[in-house]
């Protein structure tokens, strides 16, 4: 698709730029030659021709210079060489085919003058030269697609280690081996009981029970 705008471009930038061209070298010679016969200038006579030569200026530009399809140069360029080699085989045919009597805005459109002092060649061939240019040839980088990221697994909250039924309700303490809570002083030896005092017996009356081992055992 490109190539085919490229070639369109081409067909209608030739013409364009060989009235432009036209247009203003006749009438920037025609001022500066009517300064000349008056002795004065005003430079606002200029501005006209000087527009035309800036707008053919600029169409040569976008199709000689941006990065196009070659097909709109190459087409361009060999439209505005072949009057000029057709003045180097044929000069009076090529001459005759050329209308002298057209007219823009009122103004004289003279098409043989760009042909004659060479400009419409010298446009033709720099246009040409850009065809080889290999830029041209070249598709315009197309943008990296953004990365995507990657899809991993769903992240879920982690469970905790613990689980609620892991603390005691007081109901269940008692289910655990684990021992009763202590101060941490050890045991007491069990205390043996006392002997039992009859009616009207002395505390006294049975002698306190020996510890002491006897030698005999």
């Amino acid at each position: 698709m490109r190539h085919l705008w490229s070639f369109l471009a081409g067909l209608v930038v030739a013409p364009v730029t060989w009235v432009l061209v036209a247009l203003g070298q006749d009438g920037s010679g025609r001022t500066i030659d009517r300064w000349v016969e008056l002795g004065t200038f005003n430079t606002a006579n200029l501005i006209e021709p000087a527009v035309y030569l800036g707008v053919a200026g600029l169409l040569f530009g976008l199709v000689g210079m941006l990065r196009v399809s070659p097909l709109g140069p190459l087409v361009a360029g060999l439209l505005l060489v072949a009057p000029y080699v057709g003045m180097l085989v044929a000069p009076f045919d090529v001459r005759d085919q050329l209308p002298d009597d057209w007219k823009v805005f009122g103004d004289p459109l003279p098409l043989l003058l760009p042909v004659r002092n060479g400009t419409l060649f010298l446009i033709g061939v720099a246009l040409l030269v850009a065809v080889f240019s290999g830029q041209r040839w070249r598709r315009w980088p197309r943008p990296a697609p953004a990365p995507v990221p990657e899809t991993g697994p769903a992240v879920t909250a982690e469970e905790p280690a613990f689980a609620l039924t892991d603390f005691d309700s007081p109901a269940r303490s008692d289910d655990r081996d684990t021992p009763p809570l202590s101060l941490g002083y050890p045991d007491e030896p069990p205390t043996e009981p006392l002997p039992r005092r009859t009616a009207g017996a002395s505390p006294w009356s049975q002698p306190p029970r020996s510890t002491q081992r006897d030698d005999a055992d």
